[in-house]
Formats: structure tokens, C-alpha cells, sequence
């Protein structure tokens, strides 16, 4: 599977990620592939074997919990004894207690993240894994576009012209994660599954009253999204074109 578009910047670093859910490979691709690193993905260590023979990533982001993730740290080098990875690896894990965490450092991963993750730990991380490998000094405050607006990963702000608006942490994961679908459903059930996590015992209404007050905050309103559309029955979907116009003008109304 090929990315959704390589950043201009022609020094970017290259990361491998091996994972089976599309939804968490174009969050992990939309956290990234700003600039900062160019991806791949591979859902099989099939796929992954194939994109090595031709392409040596900076890094590798490895679902753990895979059945092809101890096979892919042995074909990159970081197998049994604590030795690491020739290529740094982040491990993923949605189980994060102790064992898991230290079994997948025994296999030789740099670092771990628990699943469910936000976007700006995740990006910190692969940050700071690339620059102890490589010496290669980074910053830690990017600045991501979504078609017009501007998010700073870090303080959570969202720019749109001269407004510039606070989000949560998870407002912010909603908006990434919805960006990196752009024009296509999120379910309510995926949202709940990446964003809380399988063992999250969720009220009913928690992914509309999160989805509203993020619509607020950019002043999206129901009737006529310029963000995040409603998709009856289904789920939401983010609006991968759309205008500043009126921004500004007023609070959206539900």
C-alpha cells in the first residue's frame, strides 16, 4: 500500500509501517507525512518484504500485536537479547501492561506506544527514535495543514486565516482522524475503537457530544458543513475541500 502523497521536502525521512487496520495506517500516514517522513505500508510481512528490497526506511512503526511483527524485527535485524534494530523501531500495543511492554523491548524495539494513541505522541516519538539514530536534529512543533486550516501538533491550536482556536486532545485526535479519510465515512464504532480504545465502555451519545464540540470550536455548522458532514446511519465524514469564508461570523448551531 502506498501513501497518500510524499512531502516536498526531499531530505524526509522514510518510515515502514506494518499494520493490518487501514484506519490506523492513514493516522499514522496523515500524523507523519507532512514534511517529516515519507510512508509506506504493509498489512503482511509479504508486503513488507517487498517494499525492503527496494526502499530502506529511517524507521519502522510496528503493530505488535501482528502475527508478522516478530518476523519483520528478525528481517531488520533486532532479534532476541535486547539488541535493537539496525532500523529504529516503535513498537504499537493495544495491551499495556508490563509483560507486553518488555517482551517487545526483548525483541528489540526503540520504543513503545499503547494503542489508543495521539497523533502528537506518535509523532514526537518517531521524532526523537530517527534523531537518535541518525544525529539528525528535528523539531518537535510542526505545523500540519488540512486542506485550509493550519494545526500545531503540539499546543493543539487550529489556524484558520487570523482566528486561531484551542482544541482537547481528543478534539484533536477526532480532527486528525477524520482528516485522514478525507471524503470518506468514519463509523461511530471505528471512531470509539481508535480513539478509546476496545476495553472502553462508552456512554451512548460520547462520539456526537465530542463531534459537537469540535464543530463548535471551528464553527462548523450541521446543516451546512464546511468541515465535518453528518452522514445519516453511517457515521461523519471530514469535507477535504472547503472555504474560510465566514469564519468568524458566529457559533455554529447543531
Amino acid at each position: 500500500m502506498e501513501s497518500h502523497g510524499e512531502p516536498r521536502l526531499v531530505d524526509a525521512h522514510r518510515a515502514l509501517v506494518l499494520h493490518d487496520r487501514q484506519l490506523v495506517v492513514d493516522l499514522i500516514e496523515l500524523t507523519l507525512n507532512h514534511g517529516l517522513f515519507v510512508v509506506r505500508a504493509a498489512s503482511s510481512l509479504a508486503e513488507a518484504e517487498e517494499i525492503l528490497s527496494t526502499w530502506q526506511p529511517h524507521m519502522t512503526i510496528v503493530d505488535m500485536d501482528h502475527d508478522d511483527s516478530t518476523a519483520l524485527l528478525g528481517r531488520l535485524g533486532a532479534s532476541n537479547a535486547l539488541r535493537r534494530s539496525v532500523t529504529p523501531v516503535l513498537g504499537l500495543t493495544r495491551r499495556g501492561d508490563l509483560q507486553t511492554k518488555l517482551k517487545a523491548f526483548d525483541l528489540g524495539v526503540d520504543d513503545i506506544l499503547t494503542v489508543p494513541f495521539s497523533p502528537e505522541e506518535l509523532l514526537a516519538r518517531s521524532i526523537v527514535i530517527t534523531r537518535r539514530a541518525t544525529g539528525t536534529d528535528r523539531p518537535i512543533v510542526p505545523t500540519i495543514r488540512l486542506g485550509e486550516i493550519e494545526v500545531d501538533i503540539l499546543n493543539r491550536q487550529v489556524r484558520a486565516g487570523d482566528s486561531v482556536i484551542h482544541l482537547s486532545g481528543i478534539e484533536q485526535s477526532l480532527l486528525y482522524l477524520l482528516a485522514s479519510r478525507a471524503g470518506k465515512v468514519v463509523t461511530r464504532e471505528e471512531i470509539l475503537d481508535t480513539i478509546w480504545g476496545t476495553d472502553f465502555v462508552a456512554e451512548s451519545n460520547i462520539v456526537d457530544r465530542h463531534i459537537r464540540s469540535l464543530r463548535i470550536k471551528l464553527q462548523n455548522g450541521y446543516r451546512h458543513p464546511r468541515f465535518i458532514a453528518t452522514v445519516p446511519g453511517a457515521g461523519y465524514r471530514f469535507i477535504p475541500t472547503f472555504s474560510n469564508q465566514g469564519w468568524g461570523a458566529g457559533t455554529a448551531k447543531e
